[in-house]
């Protein structure tokens, strides 16, 4: 290519740029294969055993039964029969046994015992069929008065599982500085040859729940820094609904999922996250179907909507009965979507004219949809293929790394 520009500059141009675009490619390597649960459900260490995932699913599955009637008003893409199919065979994707603010404060004695029952049942989990796909625990915070007790809970749970299980994370409830995750790090490459584990085998979960997370003294966001500290390790930010609001100021009558101060921090989590690989993880609402069953699910299947649209494709459940609307909200969600997106990928691949003139990134977006729905379960690659045989997975992939041009 013949140019005017002398030599020397061009290359001093290659030098700089040539280490941002590495500097780049390390940082933000993009979305990566693994797949996101829909939710990571809760459930506190003193109510945890091996039989929990399929108890939920029990008791969410006979709650959609009394409740089918209603539910039917909510269901708008006629999912409910593969919400039953999905609570009979693997009701709970991601589930975490919490020894924070759901287990609260005990003699060691009993946190001891409930630790090592609590790594038995992760194992347990883990030979289960239809058990949790990934699973952990939640600690208690990394602050002076409960570390000791976090790390001890750890390692006992470790103990208790026999090693690190295929899945295992642990998440770190009220981060607030960046250089706590440098000491998290450091946990990890202990925990792992302190007990003989593989190399890089623990992965943990941020809870975002101070506002000081968000937006440091100096003003930064140290979010993004934390999540460069992380050394790979951090697999999703976990934002935390009521100690973030109540951190803000906000009337207890006010705090909810969808509160504008928890959309402004969900939205910092998110930029910050972009193209990183780590997953954004919504967060819980207190509201679920006892007193009011009807009203607290149409209440859950709103937020859960909700933060679909919003791009926050995994969130809290806090009750079997969420699981019902947790599942029925998505497989809505996907299967609207991919009506939408199937015929202007098809439209884009083809370079028709549908209406839409399409450019890359939104065909990325649109695969990015439909492989979404694929992997949540809301519709098979057989159905898809029936309504677009050219539309497979490998050709998603294709269009999400933007590696397909259109015709």
């Amino acid at each position: 290519m013949n140019t005017r520009l002398p030599e020397h500059i061009r290359a001093r141009i290659d030098s700089v740029l040539d280490s941002v675009d590495a500097d780049l490619r390390a940082r933000y390597p993009g979305a990566g294969e693994r797949i996101q649960p829909v939710h990571t459900a809760y459930v506190p260490a003193d109510r945890a055993t091996a039989q929990t995932p399929a108890e939920w699913g029990a008791t969410a599955s006979e709650l959609l039964h009394r409740h089918a009637d209603f539910l039917v008003g909510l269901d708008v893409t006629g999912s409910l029969p593969a919400v039953r199919r999905q609570l009979a065979e693997r009701p709970v994707q991601d589930m975490r046994i919490d020894f924070e603010d759901g287990y609260g404060f005990r003699d060691d004695a009993d946190e001891d015992a409930a630790a090592k029952a609590a790594g038995e049942a992760l194992a347990a989990w883990a030979d289960q069929p239809g058990g949790p796909v990934s699973f952990g625990v939640r600690t208690k915070g990394l602050a002076a008065n409960e570390r000791r007790r976090a790390l001890r809970t750890l390692e006992l749970v470790l103990d208790g599982a026999g090693d690190a299980l295929p899945g295992f994370v642990f998440t770190v409830p009220k981060i607030r500085a960046a250089e706590q995750v440098s000491a998290i790090v450091d946990l990890c490459t202990g925990l792992e040859r302190g007990h003989g584990l593989p190399e890089r085998s623990l992965r943990f979960e941020l809870q975002i729940e101070s506002p000081q997370a968000i937006i440091a003294p100096d003003g930064t966001a140290p979010i993004a820094k934390m999540l460069h500290l992380a050394d790979g390790r951090c697999s999703a930010l976990h934002f935390g609904t009521y100690d973030y609001t109540a951190a803000c100021g906000i009337a207890a009558t006010d705090q909810a999922l969808d509160h504008p101060a928890a959309d402004f921090a969900k939205s910092v989590m998110q930029v910050a996250a972009a193209q990183t690989g780590v997953w954004i993880c919504d967060g819980s609402t207190q509201i679920v179907p006892d007193a009011d069953p009807e009203g607290a699910m149409a209440n859950h299947h709103r937020l859960v909507d909700r933060a679909l649209r919003r791009g926050f494709y995994q969130g809290w459940d806090m009750h079997p009965g969420h699981l019902i609307t947790r599942w029925l909200a998505t497989y809505d969600f996907f299967r609207s979507a991919s009506e939408v997106a199937v015929p202007r990928l098809i439209a884009y691949l083809d370079r028709r004219d549908g209406g839409v003139m399409d450019e890359p990134a939104t065909a990325e977006a649109l695969a990015n949809t439909v492989l979404r729905g694929l992997r949540a379960g809301a519709f098979t690659e057989d159905e898809l293929l029936a309504t677009a045989p050219d539309l497979t997975s490998e050709v998603l992939l294709d269009l999400a790394a933007r590696r397909v041009r259109p015709a």
